[in-house]
């Protein structure tokens, strides 16, 4: 095939790509405008390979995204450009709803444009392939997990902006006929993220001497998936997903947030001694305004329909991730830009 990925330079985007490109025959064409957390250095040896062409382009460009479809042809679309981090979401709402929903809208407007042009056969063949997250299903009690069908209740402006996409999509589908499949995932991590997610942030602190900042008592729950995993996921529903379907993608590494970090401090104090132990570096500090409290996925229909399953446990996920960062803090510098890792998404004294 010859797939448009969207957000290729991301964190998601980037391990699909070199997914891709390693291990199938597909074309890639990535489109991507290079935002803060967007990096060509997440695809080393891309530049220059045969099967792969980069675009750099904002997806609520309708323009350029038509000149995209009609100079490369794609067979198919797999959307991952978003903003993606909440916090920043609680600063500045205004750009997750640009680019997360109206963005999004441009895309699938484009798409079904291109589609309705497409001869039958390639029309027929033809998939757009949404990403999505496990946060539009809300919070979750002490039990239980989100399944495709569970209703949407998003809390936050990213979570929002990303249920408002979802539901264009599936109008898109209803109303249109364009072939769509949607997935959403759990809490990725792995290499080459950025450093404002909880893991590399955690990692880079410790590796500095800095606290390692726990919002509230580190309670929240999340389901942790690594990156390679949801990477082939990805490819999988893409090639043998049923068009109008939905899968969630989860890990099935259900942590507290304080677990997690003291996991990647004992690491850290058997791989990185100097400074040992890093757990005294924990510091606890006010919470994110309305954090949810539990997310969980339930991936059995993606296991019993496509036979997929994550193939690292948390335990060896964690250990790879913290040795790529030790390994590549250069990578770390050159991509932080202007952000020092601060805190973002605090509460402000009042509108505006």
């Amino acid at each position: 095939m010859n797939i448009l990925v969207t957000g290729g330079a991301g964190f998601i985007g980037s391990a699909l790509i070199r997914q891709l490109l390693a291990e199938s025959p597909h074309r890639v064409v990535n489109l991507d405008k290079l935002s803060y957390a967007g990096h060509l250095d997440s695809l080393p040896g891309a530049a220059g390979h045969p099967r792969y062409a980069f675009v750099q382009a904002d997806i609520g460009d309708a323009e350029a995204v038509r000149a995209v479809f009609r100079e490369h042809a794609p067979d198919a679309v797999l959307h991952l450009a978003a903003e993606t981090h909440v916090d920043r979401s609680l600063d500045d709402p205004e750009a997750f709803v640009q680019t997360n929903l109206v963005g999004s809208y441009r895309l699938l407007q484009e798409s079904l444009r291109y589609w309705r042009g497409l001869p039958a056969a390639r029309a027929a063949a033809f998939r757009f392939h949404q990403v999505s997250t496990d946060e539009v299903y809300g919070s979750l009690g002490a039990t239980g997990r989100f399944r495709e069908d569970s209703p949407y209740a998003p809390t936050s402006p990213y979570s929002a902006s990303k249920a408002g996409a979802d539901h264009l999509l599936r109008a898109w589908q209803h109303s249109y006929g364009l072939p769509v499949l949607l997935s959403n995932c759990s809490n990725n991590y792995g290499p080459y993220q950025f450093p404002e997610k909880l893991i590399p942030l955690m990692i880079l602190n410790a590796l500095a001497g800095q606290p390692l900042p726990v919002y509230g008592r580190g309670e929240h729950v999340r389901d942790w998936l690594y990156v390679d995993d949801h990477a082939r996921a990805l490819r999988l529903i893409l090639e043998r997903g049923q068009p109008g379907e939905q899968y969630n993608v989860g890990g099935g590494n259900e942590r507290r947030n304080l677990e997690v970090v003291h996991h990647l401090c004992a690491l850290l104090d058997e791989l990185h001694p100097q400074g040992a132990p890093h757990a005294r570096l924990i510091a606890f500090v006010p919470d994110r305004p309305g954090h949810d409290s539990r997310y969980a996925l339930d991936a059995g229909k993606i296991e019993r329909e496509l036979g997929w399953r994550p193939q690292e446990s948390f335990d060896s996920g964690l250990r790879k991730t913290v040795l790529w960062y030790l390994e590549h803090r250069d990578w770390c510098e050159r991509v932080q830009g202007a952000y020092r890792r601060e805190r973002l998404g605090l509460p402000s004294p009042g509108p505006g």
